[in-house]
């Protein structure tokens, strides 16, 4: 499925990459830069969804409906990450420049041109993010009409979670609740549940199977994203792509965070009052590593996942779906609980 839905994506790139620069040769780097991220890996775990969801609903597997929609969803996820990189700042993604960093530059290596180089950096990676949203939409086209209402939620529900995201990252939000909601809407749903929904949708079965796959969407998709909390504090930047402690730096109100908070004495809340600091240290880092460890929290944030994994297999094992989509989404949802990526 992984290699089907990475073959449509290099179509659509080829075909997009001579159809612009038969315009403007200018046109091509942009479209490179996009193409380098969708390409340079990713665990493909929206596609994968998708694609059970759809074959689980009694789909045909061969049918290309389900690979363009799993194209769709990596481009989708394309646009998410760029934009991201924006608003947090972040350099490398992937192990790569990320697109903002790329074009500033570029701006800044020419010598000659106007304006701002971050200013053009951003710019470029914001309209960047624009046509990899254009292109998954245009990947949806033709698909069951029981797709699109699900497609539009879940673009607006990451659009919501981002904006608390920021929102919390702001205030310096240790809120629990936040945090979650903030968790649930920025990446488990459109990660998981949506994904399922939308395969579901494809096969003409959204009615009859929605509330089975959100009993098991729901809890992984949180279980997914606690598991990126914890990689973003203490991943290794090899596997990961990004520096150690990211979201630490950054001051993500993660749960986790929220935690670690709620446990910490004095001396650790004031290593935990650093968090999210512009000047914030790899010492201080370190530290609020080491203050989320002694708390616990990082057990509680372990102990969550398992028992999140644990209630999302019960109930994908007594949905009304294919015994290969069944097998095959018990064995995801160890995955995601496990991974180092």
């Amino acid at each position: 499925m992984a290699a089907r839905v990475e073959g449509r994506i290099e179509r659509l790139f080829d075909a997009e990459l001579s159809r612009w620069r038969a315009l403007d040769a200018a046109l091509v780097e942009p479209l490179r830069s996009l193409q380098r991220l969708v390409e340079a890996g990713g665990k493909r775990l929206r596609p994968a969804f998708c694609f059970w969801g759809f074959v689980g609903a009694g789909g045909n597997p061969d049918d290309p409906r389900v690979i363009d929609a799993g194209a769709a969803f990596e481009l989708l996820h394309a646009f998410a990450l760029v934009h991201d990189d924006v608003m947090d700042g972040s350099d490398t993604r992937r192990g790569e420049a990320t697109a903002h960093v790329e074009f500033g530059e570029l701006h800044r290596s020419s010598g000659t041109w106007r304006g701002e180089a971050r200013r053009f950096g951003e710019g470029v990676a914001i309209l960047i993010g624009d046509l990899s949203h254009v292109y998954a939409d245009l990947l949806l086209d033709g698909a069951h009409a029981d797709v699109a209402p699900i497609w539009h939620e879940l673009r607006l529900e990451l659009n919501v979670g981002q904006y608390l995201d920021i929102l919390g990252t702001a205030r310096g939000d240790r809120d629990p609740a936040m945090a979650r909601r903030i968790a649930r809407y920025k990446s488990g749903k459109y990660t998981i549940e949506r994904p399922l929904h939308v395969g579901a949708a494809l096969a003409g079965r959204l009615d009859a199977l929605a509330a089975p796959l959100s009993a098991y969407g729901d809890p992984l998709g949180e279980a997914f994203q606690l598991r990126d909390d914890v990689l973003g504090a203490f991943g290794d930047e090899e596997l990961t792509g990004k520096p150690v402690g990211q979201d630490l730096r950054e001051g993500k109100p993660t749960p986790m965070l929220a935690a670690a908070t709620r446990r910490a004495d004095g001396g650790q809340t004031r290593v935990l009052d650093r968090v999210g600091a512009d000047d914030l240290s790899d010492g201080e880092v370190a530290a609020a590593q080491q203050v989320i460890l002694d708390t616990g929290a990082a057990d509680e944030m372990e102990a969550r996942i398992t028992t999140l994994t644990e209630q999302a297999i019960r109930a994908i094992q007594v949905a009304d779906i294919t015994a290969e989509a069944r097998d095959a989404l018990v064995e995801l949802a160890a995955y995601v609980a496990s991974r180092d990526t």
